[in-house]
């Protein structure tokens, strides 16, 4: 198996967004759910993801709530606002035309 692929920043946000859209999440949570979907291959540090997680709270497209992670230690967990999952949809429909558009010309001899 190759190496853990770096993640670009709207990418990032994307798949943090989707990652939460079934429940609130804390980061750690975040992190391994997006490696273990991806079989290993997409891995998100945390240098990468609190400043997304930021981000995308000042955004108000997600809000934070104190609670308690499954080892009994104080978390922030995040969840998907209203204006979150619209971002959601859309940025998932631009993510698979872009992506399919892609292929087609990966797909051209």
């Amino acid at each position: 198996m190759g190496k853990p692929t770096d993640l670009v920043q709207g990418t990032l946000d994307l798949l943090i967004l989707k990652t939460m859209a079934l429940e609130p999440m804390h980061g750690w949570g975040i992190a391994q759910r997006i490696r273990q979907v991806s079989k290993e291959v997409l891995q998100v540090n945390q240098g990468a993801l609190y400043p997304a997680l930021h981000r995308l709270e000042q955004n108000a497209w997600i809000k934070a709530k104190w609670g308690e992670s499954e080892n009994n230690r104080r978390a922030k967990f995040y969840s998907l606002t209203p204006a979150g999952r619209k971002y959601l949809e859309r940025e998932e429909a631009n993510w698979k035309r872009l992506s399919g558009a892609i292929g087609l010309v990966l797909e051209t001899s």
